[in-house]
């Protein structure tokens, strides 16, 4: 099972790392993020290198669903009753200048960019729904944001209201990471086996960096930063349907575990199914059962699954590491907008790393409090698989793993690493195979 644009893209390959190299920034991570922080660097004429344990785009931004949008549920309101205005506005604004910033290097890239509006909908039984909705909607405006309330959508169901964000955009990550990549400074199949302050080491040698960028998805250095209690992940499933319908837009439920919509070229692509890792869910039965009352007469060609952290908040962590470690950045903690957000922490992370200001940092800052009923929420699970019984333990942190049956994998409920059923490594963040794999 493989996504659409694995199949309609090609991406460069770079060499492995064969000697040791000096640099001012080392970007740990060829994702979305870690190359669109290296485009950056590199438009700055600073000296970089990004370092990518696989291949490039090899793991989450293959399995996006790939929506630009500032939209990310309904969360305005929740910021201005959590952060205040200010910061509500800074998230606001950090968003709508990624989404600009991809719309002027989607100009000149063959990506499949398109404008589009975008709709965060609640459905006609979800409590508080029209509430909610109508909430959202007073929360922009206060922001001075035009977005519409709206009671009726194309799509084959009833909703209690939706809020509609004008001119977002949809296109495919594959291509556009082909087309910013291929002159950047970058090698792949060069795993950081080990960090310290200023040195990583690989196989091929080690990199010197005046300041380093984790962009790993999960952050695999445990001892700073406690992101393995501000973060747990998430896994949602995605088919791909010819003869379907085409909505226009991009459409997702406010409710976690509700469902997505866009089209792609003649496809309709379903996101749903979801569950935290290493427990159960609708997965793709969820949505092949949504498709056969809803479009009988449409053909799945395209089935995949993704994973996104999901941090305390609902705000990724973009910024210093740690309060203890100046000359580390992070970028993290995505939630399900990693397209947007990867070029939002590129433009704060380029700045933090050339010593400038930049004004969206405060919301964003990993050190901000960690007080929030979610981190208790992960203590328990962690505590409770932890003290489980099971052969098959995680190597990160030693809890105890899930067989994922429907996708054959051995999953971590605490911090959702996962591994094949020979146990080789799937998703960090743990950064090696099972003991004793077959």
């Amino acid at each position: 099972m493989y996504s659409v644009w694995t199949d309609k893209s090609a991406l460069p390959h770079f060499k492995s790392l064969n000697q040791d190299k000096k640099t001012d920034v080392l970007i740990i991570g060829g994702g979305m993020a870690g190359l669109l922080c290296a485009y950056m660097l590199n438009q700055r004429g600073i000296d970089y290198i990004l370092a990518e344990a696989k291949s490039i785009c090899g793991g989450i931004t293959k399995n996006t669903t790939a929506k630009i949008t500032s939209q990310h549920g309904f969360i305005y309101d929740k910021l201005i009753n959590c952060f205040g205005m200010e910061k509500a506005g800074m998230y606001l604004r950090a968003n709508q200048n990624a989404l600009e910033q991809y719309r002027l290097l989607c100009g000149g890239i063959d990506c499949d960019f398109e404008n589009k509006d975008a709709y965060v909908y609640s459905l006609r039984n979800a409590p508080g729904g029209k509430n909610k909705a109508e909430k959202e909607a007073a929360a922009l405006q206060k922001l001075g944001f035009e977005a519409e309330f709206a009671d009726k959508l194309p799509l084959p169901f009833d909703i209690a209201g939706a809020v509609r964000f004008k001119n977002q955009a949809q296109f495919n990550p594959l291509k556009f990471a082909s087309g910013i990549s291929k002159d950047l400074n970058i090698f792949e199949n060069t795993e950081v086996k080990e960090l310290s302050k200023h040195t990583a080491i690989t196989d091929g040698g080690k990199i010197t960096a005046e300041k380093i960028i984790v962009a790993t998805h999960f952050p695999f250095i445990n001892k700073h930063g406690s992101y393995f209690l501000k973060m747990y992940q998430h896994r949602s499933y995605v088919i791909a349907l010819e003869n379907a319908q085409n909505v226009d837009g991009m459409y997702v439920d406010q409710a976690q575990c509700g469902m997505s919509f866009r089209n792609y070229e003649d496809m309709l692509l379903i996101g749903g199914g979801d569950h935290r890792t290493g427990k159960n869910g609708g997965n793709w039965n969820e949505l092949r059962g949504f498709a056969s009352r809803h479009y009988p007469e449409a053909t799945e060609k395209y089935s995949w699954a993704t994973q996104d952290c999901m941090t305390l908040d609902g705000v990724p962590y973009i910024g210093q590491y740690s309060k203890s470690t100046p000359d580390f950045f992070v970028a993290t903690g995505f939630n399900k907008w990693g397209m947007t957000s990867s070029m939002a922490a590129a433009v704060i992370l380029a700045d933090l790393v050339s010593d400038k200001p930049n004004e969206f940092t405060p919301v964003f800052s990993p050190s901000r409090s960690m007080l929030k009923p979610q981190l208790f929420i992960n203590a328990f699970e962690a505590v409770i698989n932890l003290l489980s019984i099971s052969k098959k333990r995680c190597p990160h942190l030693g809890c105890a793993l899930k067989w994922n049956e429907v996708e054959r994998s051995w999953d971590c409920p605490c911090h959702g690493s996962r591994f094949d059923q020979d146990g080789e490594l799937i998703d960090n963040p743990a950064t090696g195979d099972l003991k004793g794999k077959e």
